[in-house]
C-alpha cells in the first residue's frame, strides 16, 4: 500500500510572503513551532483511498494508493506545495518516520503542508490508540413488534456469516449475534461508536428490507459497561418474558461457541462472561425455581384459555418436535397431559422424545401431510417450527370442523407459524410469543425480589469483566515488545555466527540461541512485571496503563502498534 501525501492548495513556485516557508532555510532552522503552525492551520485534513493506476507515479498493476489532503492557510498563486510520497510496508520504518525523514532530506525544508500531514498522522495515531467501544444494537420484545423481529431474525446455521461480514465493517473490529424468538441483538467492537453503529444498522437494513429510520424508531442502543450488563442480564434471565428462563442462557453459549474460530478477544471474553453471570444468578438466587422457559409460559396460556376442567381431556396438538417443540411436550406432561399428537417431518425426533418420557405418557406421531385433519381434532394447537412462511393460514383454517369450544392457536415460531388472519375466524383463538406477557405478569413480585438479587451478582460479574478487559489494553504492548527484542536478538545472532560461528558446532550454536533467549527473557521481566493487570500484582490500572505508555515511546511501539492495526483491517478485507 502506498501512501501519498500532497496539499490542497494552489501550485506554483516558492514565496517567501509565506511566513512558514523559507526559501532557503538552514537544517537547524527548518522545523515550524508546533503552535504557530496549528494556528495557521484554516482546515481538516481528509483521508480517502483512490486507484491512481493511470498516474505516472503509479502502475496499473499497484496496490490502491491512499491520499491525505492537507488544506492550509490562504496563499497566492506563486505558493508552491510538493509532493512527498512514502511507502507503508511490511518494513520496520513506518509511516510517520519515512514522512518525517522526507522533511529533511537534502535541499528540502519543512514547508507548513508536510507539518500539518505530519500532525495529521499523529492525530490518526491518537485515534488509533483510543480504547475501542462495546455496542450493542438490539430489538426485542420490550421495544419492537413481532412483524419487525421476524424481518430482522438471523438462522443459527447464518451466524457464523453474518459475524464475518459485520466484522468486515471499516468501524468494526470483532461481533456477535443473539438471533432468538424475542430479541435480535448484535454486539460489536467499534474502532467508532457512531460510525460503528451506523455501519451495523446500514447492514441490517440492506439484510432485512427494513428501512433503517424503522430499526432506529424500535431499536435499543447501550455502550461499553451498559451493554456488558444488559448481556449480562441476558443471560441471566433478568430481561426475558419469564425471569429466570433457561432457553436464553443456551442460546447465549451457542453465540459463544460460534465466536470459537477467530472471531476476536473482547466480544467472544464478553460471552463467556455472560455464561458465568448467568449461571451464578440462577444457582445464588434460585430465580429459575419458580420460573420457566418461554414454551412453559405458552402451556400455562394454553391452560388458562381452556373451559375450567377441560385441561385432561382437551386433545394437544404440537407441529414440530424440535427443541421448542420437546419443551411444550414436557411442560403438558408436567401439567398432567398423557396423551398428545406431534406432527413432524420425520418419526425419529418424535420417538427420541417419547423414550424420555414417563411411563403412561403417549405421543402420537403424525407426518406432516396430515397437519390440518390433525388440527381439526384438536383444541389445542402449539407450533414452533423453523419454517419461514406460515403454515396456517385463514384458507386453511376455516376448512375445518367447528369445534365443541373455542380451538387455541399457540404459535411460539419466529417468523410466526400461524397468520394473524386466522384470529378472524369464529371460535378461534391465536396466541403469539408476545402473547406471554399475561404469563408473566403473574408473578412480578416474586420476579422483582429475586431480580434484585440477581442484580448484584450482575454488578459484581460486570466489574470482573470490566477489570479483565483493562488488562487487556497492555497485550498489544507486551507482544510488540517482546516481538520486538526477539527481532534484534535473532539479528544479532545471526550477524555473530556469520562471523564466528562457522567453527561451532551444533550444541554451541543451540547453547549461543538459548543464552540470548535467557538475557532477552531477564531483560524484560522487569518491564512485563509493570504491564501485568490481574490478580499477580496488586497494581492500580492508571499505573500500569502509564508504564505501557512510557514503554511505548522508549521502545517505538507505537507505530508499529498502528501499522500492524492498519495491516490487519486491510487483510480482513
Amino acid at each position: 500500500m502506498s501512501l501519498t501525501v500532497r496539499s490542497l492548495s494552489d501550485s506554483g513556485a516558492a514565496s517567501s510572503e509565506n511566513p512558514f516557508v523559507r526559501s532557503q532555510p538552514p537544517r537547524e532552522t527548518a522545523i515550524l513551532r508546533r503552535d504557530n503552525a496549528m494556528a495557521a492551520v484554516s482546515g481538516a485534513f481528509v483521508v480517502s483511498q483512490t486507484s491512481l493506476s493511470s498516474s505516472k507515479h503509479h502502475s496499473p498493476s499497484s496496490s490502491p494508493t491512499m491520499l491525505l489532503g492537507v488544506r492550509a492557510f490562504p496563499t497566492n498563486s506563486k505558493t508552491t506545495r510538493g509532493l512527498i510520497r512514502c511507502q507503508l510496508s511490511s518494513s520496520s520504518v513506518s509511516a510517520l518516520q519515512q514522512l518525517k525523514k522526507s522533511a529533511f532530506d537534502s535541499n528540502q525544508s519543512l514547508c507548513l503542508s508536510t507539518f500539518c500531514v505530519m500532525i495529521a498522522f499523529e492525530i490518526l495515531i491518537g485515534y488509533t490508540k483510543e480504547r475501542s467501544s462495546i455496542v450493542v444494537i438490539g430489538l426485542s420484545i420490550h421495544t419492537a413488534p413481532v412483524e419487525m423481529r421476524e424481518k430482522l431474525a438471523i438462522p443459527v446455521a447464518e451466524w457464523p456469516q453474518a459475524i464475518s461480514e459485520l466484522s468486515a465493517l471499516n468501524h468494526i473490529e470483532e461481533a456477535a449475534v443473539l438471533s432468538t424468538c424475542n430479541r435480535m441483538e448484535i454486539y460489536v467492537l467499534a474502532l467508532s461508536q457512531h460510525r460503528g453503529v451506523r455501519e451495523v444498522t446500514q447492514w441490517m437494513s440492506k439484510r432485512s428490507g427494513i428501512p433503517v429510520s424503522d430499526i432506529c424508531q424500535h431499536w435499543f442502543l447501550l455502550h461499553n459497561k451498559d451493554a456488558t450488563q444488559h448481556l449480562f442480564e441476558v443471560s441471566a434471565g433478568l430481561d426475558s418474558l419469564v425471569l429466570g428462563e433457561g432457553q436464553i442462557l443456551a442460546q447465549v453459549k451457542q453465540v459463544k461457541e460460534k465466536l470459537r474460530n477467530g472471531f476476536g478477544m473482547v466480544i467472544p471474553g464478553l460471552f463467556e462472561k455472560a455464561i458465568t453471570a448467568g449461571k451464578r444468578a440462577r444457582a445464588e438466587t434460585g430465580i429459575a425455581s419458580g420460573a420457566v422457559s418461554v414454551s412453559s409460559a405458552a402451556v400455562e396460556l394454553a391452560l388458562t384459555k381452556l373451559p375450567p376442567g377441560s385441561a385432561s381431556s382437551a386433545v394437544m396438538l404440537v407441529v414440530g418436535a424440535g427443541k421448542m417443540g420437546k419443551l411444550v411436550i414436557k411442560h403438558l406432561v408436567a401439567k398432567g397431559c398423557t396423551r398428545m399428537v406431534a406432527v413432524n417431518r420425520n418419526q425419529e425426533r418424535v420417538a427420541a422424545i417419547q423414550e424420555e418420557m414417563p411411563p403412561g405418557v403417549e405421543i402420537v406421531y403424525k407426518p406432516l401431510d396430515e397437519m390440518l385433519a390433525c388440527a381439526g381434532e384438536a383444541n389445542v394447537i402449539f407450533t414452533s417450527t423453523a419454517s419461514e412462511t406460515p403454515l396456517f393460514l385463514k384458507e386453511h383454517v376455516e376448512t375445518l370442523p367447528l369445534p365443541a369450544a373455542a380451538r387455541l392457536f399457540v404459535d411460539i415460531s419466529v417468523p410466526r407459524n400461524v397468520g394473524s388472519c386466522v384470529a378472524e375466524l369464529e371460535g378461534t383463538q391465536l396466541y403469539n410469543v408476545d402473547d406471554l406477557k399475561e404469563v408473566v405478569a403473574a408473578n412480578k413480585e416474586d420476579r422483582a425480589r429475586k431480580a434484585m438479587e440477581a442484580q448484584d451478582i450482575i454488578t459484581e460479574e460486570t466489574k470482573k469483566f470490566e477489570a479483565w478487559r483493562d488488562s487487556l489494553q497492555t497485550v498489544p504492548t507486551i507482544k510488540k515488545l517482546r516481538r520486538k527484542t526477539d527481532r534484534i536478538r535473532a539479528d544479532s545472532v545471526e550477524k555473530f555466527m556469520s562471523k564466528y560461528g562457522k567453527d561451532m558446532d551444533k550444541k554451541t550454536k543451540e547453547a549461543v540461541e538459548d543464552l540470548t533467549r535467557a538475557m532477552v527473557n531477564k531483560i524484560l521481566h522487569g518491564p512485563m512485571k509493570h504491564l501485568r493487570c490481574d490478580d499477580t500484582e496488586n497494581r492500580p490500572l492508571p499505573e500500569t496503563l502509564e508504564n505501557m505508555e512510557a514503554l511505548n515511546r522508549m521502545f517505538e511501539l507505537e507505530l508499529e502498534l498502528l501499522e500492524e492495526k492498519i495491516r490487519a483491517k486491510m487483510e480482513q478485507k
